[in-house]
């Protein structure tokens, strides 16, 4: 039983470190060129947050710059 219970609190433990990140919102110029995507990290609560600006194609989002205006 103990080796059960050391065992659930490992896979809690690795489950929770293991999130990485939670995107928060996209959001789209009125061109439709240019996208602002909004990251807040699971550490601390969302103690590190960053907003990245792409470029929109027909294939994604490419060319995304940290901290750089629309």
């Amino acid at each position: 039983m103990l080796k059960l219970r050391t065992a659930l609190a490992l896979i809690l433990l690795v489950s929770c470190l293991g999130i990485g990140c939670s995107y928060a919102g996209v959001a789209v110029s009125a061109d439709g060129k240019k996208a602002v995507v909004l990251r807040n990290d699971w550490f601390l609560w969302g103690a590190i947050r960053k907003a990245y600006v792409c470029d929109v194609t027909d294939g994604g989002l490419v060319n995304c710059q940290h901290a750089q205006k629309p």
